[in-house]
């Protein structure tokens, strides 16, 4: 019996030190797991379904097609032949007139009954019919749209307020984080699914002021112009594209980021219209090869190639052959950002410019213009008129054989005169020494440098004669410089840098 306490002792010793090993390796097995995903996204996605709405347009055409026309976004990208719509057409026969069905997504921003969807899904629509999550359905009008970032703001005129998300900040977003997807995939209806954020800043060709959230949220036809939410319920883009072979997600989706979409919207709203900043400045980005050429650490900033007259730069604030590297207190890393920046300032801002000229840094102060207003004559290209009252045409050999120097850089020169302006139709405002002849495989003619065109500057440094090329190019290798930097001007005054190698 006296042993009988130590039995029961032993007992209890052998429970605890098994269960001491049991949340031993139970804890162990917890820290091996995978991390859980996220808790359920239904009360989160209960409040903003009504917010959804799908779109449906109708629009007649003429076509020998059997599907609807279907815009090209992004145009030019790398990856055009994966990209997709996420538009879905149903035709009639063809060859005579026809309606186009068309099916989209969007949400309301705002109780009154606007709503944001993408441009491209109701481009062109001679009807916009907006379905709603409880059945109902009302026309839209559209207030405004804008191809630049693909985005529309439409209006409908509801009995009583109307559900609205709002935007949230979609610089806040970390790689990695939780995003929802509400649209009508395929027309089926509202869905919802859930991914993560993949990366931002995303490029992919599709306009000017491409800074793309990338998620791997399920988005598919149909999904275009519907909102990508952040775990706070608010709007932090708007799904535009996909990468696929297929049309079907593959994990790959793109939504313009609520920072760039928040200006845009509100001047739709307000005039129907966009009204960017303009800098009146043509710009190229800057390559190793001319960091190097100017004696650059690193390759950051937008090269400016040429002022737009009647633009912003009345007084030579700004000059061809400056490098801006900071705008309105905001870095330059590369032209995008350039872009993107005055794109989004106020018109008539007066702004501070900082730029890199003649290896110093300096501020210019710029009042901005509208970009608008500027386009038509950033576009301008102006009339090759010769001398004799008539007119340069593309591939019009010289009229006459020219004096030329010797080859420099796998280039021959000669003095820009009447008789040079006349054989190439250069145009009397261009100032420089002329290239007569390019020498195939030469380090010109790898930069695409053609006869016809004139060297303005070289090494930041004006040429006028054929011996002060010479003179600069040996002055430059003398400083240890692998390339020259070359301001050249095509027959109408032009302007473009270009790096040419001097080894």
């Amino acid at each position: 019996m006296s042993k009988r306490p130590e039995f029961f002792r032993g007992l209890v010793l052998a429970a605890a030190t098994a269960l001491i090993f049991t949340n031993a390796t139970l804890a162990q097995t917890a820290t091996s797991r995978p991390p859980a995903g996220p808790p359920s996204v239904a009360d989160l996605a209960e409040g903003l379904l009504d917010a959804v709405v799908n779109i449906s347009i109708s629009q007649n055409v003429k076509s020998d097609d059997d599907n609807a026309p279907m815009p090209q976004v992004p145009e030019g990208s790398p990856h055009q032949e994966f990209f997709d719509e996420f538009f879905r057409g149903q035709g009639g026969e063809g060859g005579r007139p026809r309606t186009v069905n068309s099916l989209g997504s969007g949400f309301i921003i705002d109780p009154a009954g606007y709503i944001v969807t993408n441009n491209h899904v109701i481009q062109d629509a001679d009807d916009i019919e907006i379905n709603f999550s409880d059945g109902s359905k009302l026309k839209a009008k559209l207030v405004g749209m804008d191809t630049k970032t693909d985005l529309a703001l439409l209006k409908v005129e509801p009995k009583k307020p109307l559900k609205a998300v709002s935007f949230g900040d979609s610089r806040k977003i970390r790689i990695g984080d939780w995003v929802m997807v509400v649209g009508n995939p395929f027309g089926l209806g509202v869905s919802v699914s859930v991914g993560v954020v993949s990366a931002r800043g995303r490029n992919i060709n599709a306009g000017p002021y491409d800074s793309f959230i990338q998620t791997d949220a399920a988005i598919n036809r149909g999904n275009s112009g519907g909102p990508l939410f952040n775990m706070q319920g608010e709007v932090v883009g708007i799904n535009t594209a996909i990468l696929s072979q297929t049309g079907m997600s593959v994990g790959i989706g793109f939504a313009v980021p609520a920072e760039l979409a928040v200006n845009v919207v509100n001047q739709l709203k307000e005039f129907g219209e966009t009204r960017r900043g303009w800098l009146g400045v043509r710009i190229q980005p800057v390559t190793d090869d001319i960091a190097e050429s100017l004696k650059m650490e690193l390759p950051r900033g937008a090269l400016v190639s040429g002022i737009i007259e009647g633009g912003p730069i009345t007084k030579g604030e700004i000059k061809p052959g400056d490098i801006i590297i900071r705008f309105d207190g905001t870095d330059i890393a590369e032209i995008r950002d350039l872009m993107r920046t005055v794109g989004e300032s106020p018109v008539g801002k007066a702004v501070d410019v900082v730029i890199i000229r003649d290896g110093k840094e300096q501020t210019v102060r710029v009042t901005l213009g509208r970009l608008e207003d500027g386009e038509q004559l950033a576009n301008a290209k102006p009339g090759e008129v010769l001398p004799n009252g008539g007119e340069a045409k593309p591939g019009e050999p010289p009229a006459a054989q020219l004096p030329a120097s010797d080859t420099v850089l796998g280039m021959k020169l000669a003095e820009l005169d009447a008789d040079s302006r006349q054989s190439f139709g250069i145009a009397e405002s261009v100032k420089g020494v002329v290239i007569t002849e390019v020498q195939p495989n030469s380090p010109a003619a790898e930069r695409r440098v053609e006869p016809g065109e004139v060297i303005v500057e070289l090494g930041q440094e004006a040429m006028e004669t054929p011996e002060d090329v010479t003179s600069r190019v040996t002055e430059l290798k003398a400083d240890g410089r692998r390339n020259a930097l070359l301001m050249i001007a095509n027959k109408s005054g032009e302007l473009r840098f270009v790096t040419v190698r001097m080894e």
